[in-house]
């Protein structure tokens, strides 16, 4: 897999995508994540382009954001 240290080009050489649960059912503004890729670093791509980029985030990094409260 071809990647830089932040980024995988064409994120559809990558399996397991899912959609946010707060993705809307319209289809509209939908973040996707996989676990399935990287043990260490989560991979997050825009589901309107899947074969466009993914931006990976060091799993810590991921889970503090996921499980952090907005005001």
């Amino acid at each position: 897999m071809k990647r830089s240290e932040n980024s995988i080009p064409d994120a559809s050489i990558l399996t397991g995508w899912r959609k946010s649960s707060y993705s809307g059912e319209s289809g509209g503004n939908c973040l996707e994540v996989t676990h399935t890729a990287l043990p260490t670093h989560i991979p997050v791509r825009d589901s309107k382009n899947p074969t466009g980029p993914a931006l990976v985030f060091p799993a810590p990094a991921w889970q503090a954001f996921v499980t952090s409260r907005w005001s």
